[in-house]
């Protein structure tokens, strides 16, 4: 006699995995930072299961390449995650094209420049609360009235295991991401009977631009950490993040998922 657990086997291979996609099929998600690396595959991610994506970044032009390959409409708005006044115009944009936001990625963020406490400069430790940070308020209280509106959304902010375990000569990165994971857990508790999710992610090392902002020594020493001893891809991230956007994400909120290889432990 065969056992129930038989039919759904998994051996650990992609190709041999059961496929459960969450269908976006008619939403809008908004991406902050989705020119490149993480919020690229994100923005690609939700577009290939339906999601209208607007592709939010600072570098419009980038930001057009991205949206030009992307299904469903999607299209690029320019803006500065910083600026509060920028952030309302876009989310005033989005909204008059496609009359709905349902999802809200905040990936945009900076690592700054490595160096001790007494290496860092007001405009470093401002640079980084400002983009990592800030950004986030700004992006999560100009959608939230919307989202409440309509009783339903779906928030994923992009924190780091930085935030959580603080990485030596990172101090402003890390304590803006400790910052991001605050701001979820209070934020998914306000909002926990408007129908509105809040999650974060917090990856580990992933291999993308953001690596160039800083020194050889320190990617190494974040990598060492590492039980599985690589960096993390950009599609390993806007996995776990497809599952947080979409409408099966329905009774988890306020919690932080780590995709870090092993590294984190709590």
């Amino acid at each position: 006699m065969s056992h129930p657990k038989d039919k759904a086997s998994f051996t650990g291979s992609p190709e041999s995995a059961p496929l459960t996609r969450f269908d976006l099929g008619g939403q809008t998600a908004l991406v902050t930072g989705a020119a490149t690396g993480i919020g690229k595959a994100i923005a690609i991610r939700l577009a290939s299961d339906g999601a209208t994506v607007a592709v939010i970044d600072l570098n419009l032009p980038e930001a057009e390449q991205v949206a030009a390959a992307l299904s469903n409409r999607s299209f690029a708005v320019e803006a500065d995650v910083a600026q509060a006044d920028s952030v309302r115009r876009c989310v005033d944009l989005v909204l008059a094209r496609t009359g709905r936001i349902d999802v809200l990625v905040n990936n945009a963020g900076i690592a700054g420049r490595a160096g001790y406490i007494w290496e860092q400069t007001d405009e470093d430790w401002q640079r980084n609360i400002a983009i990592n940070f800030t950004g986030v308020f700004n992006f999560c209280r100009a959608v939230v009235p919307h989202m409440r509106s309509r009783a339903y959304g779906r928030i994923v902010n992009i924190a780091s295991i930085a935030g959580k375990e603080g990485n030596p000569r990172m101090i402003p990165y890390s304590a803006t991401k400790a910052g991001v994971i605050g701001l979820t857990k209070a934020l998914g508790k306000e909002l926990a009977t408007d129908g509105i999710c809040v999650n974060a992610v917090s990856p580990a090392v992933v291999q993308t631009r953001i690596l160039d902002q800083i020194t050889p020594e320190q990617v190494a020493y974040m990598t060492d950490k590492i039980p599985m001893k690589r960096t993390g891809k950009p599609e390993e991230v806007a996995a776990v993040v497809h599952f947080l956007a979409g409408p099966e994400c329905s009774f988890v909120t306020a919690q932080c998922y780590d995709v870090s290889g092993g590294r984190a432990t709590y």
